[in-house]
């Protein structure tokens, strides 16, 4: 399993050397050293809910390569995220900003969504290492001890952001931790 999702993110990432890939906008409303909190308006996305992890991204992976009703090849965006919602494990991709959720494709696959991710507040917590579950718990659980500490409510499951594909070395490697959070100026 592991070496399969590796595969599918060589395969993403092949030319990260070459070109930047869109994230979506935000703006950082308050900043600590460990963390910081980024408003982000509506985003698009698609989604994937599954059991297996390789499975989901390969069916997003094709969505973007035009397994849609136009089958319109789009861009590929950063970040990769994961979390679970309820008992389910979801994967999503942003999709470019240009799109709407009137003007982007409409997936051909039924297990992939085209989602409208609302206007929030997110407190996000930035590490850099190996893709590993005990990594992205080790700052999860860092970023919600400091949320708790400064008394800043999570309303919302922990999110792994992927930056990099992995043949970036662990030391490069943009990865990060998020809360939705109820945001009010401290």
């Amino acid at each position: 399993m592991f070496f399969r999702l590796n595969f599918f993110l060589i395969i993403l990432f092949t030319h990260s050397q070459v070109m930047a890939y869109e994230e979506p906008s935000f703006n950082i409303v308050y900043q600590t050293e460990v963390y910081e909190i980024r408003h982000y308006f509506d985003r698009i996305a698609v989604q994937a809910n599954y059991t297996n992890q390789n499975s989901s991204f390969r069916n997003l992976f094709n969505y973007i390569s035009g397994a849609n009703i136009d089958t319109k090849k789009i861009k590929m965006t950063t970040p990769v995220t994961q979390s679970k919602e309820n008992s389910e494990m979801v994967m999503q991709f942003f999709l470019p900003s240009k799109f709407t959720k009137k003007t982007a494709p409409v997936p051909t696959d039924p297990k992939v969504k085209l989602i409208t991710i609302e206007e929030g507040y997110f407190a996000v917590i930035k590490y850099s290492g190996r893709l590993t579950d005990k990594n992205f718990n080790k700052h999860k659980k860092i970023l919600k001890k400091n949320l708790n500490e400064d008394k800043i409510e999570i309303i919302g499951p922990a999110i792994k952001a992927i930056y990099n594909g992995p043949f970036t070395l662990p030391i490069f490697r943009r990865n990060e931790a998020m809360y939705r959070v109820d945001w009010k100026k401290l």
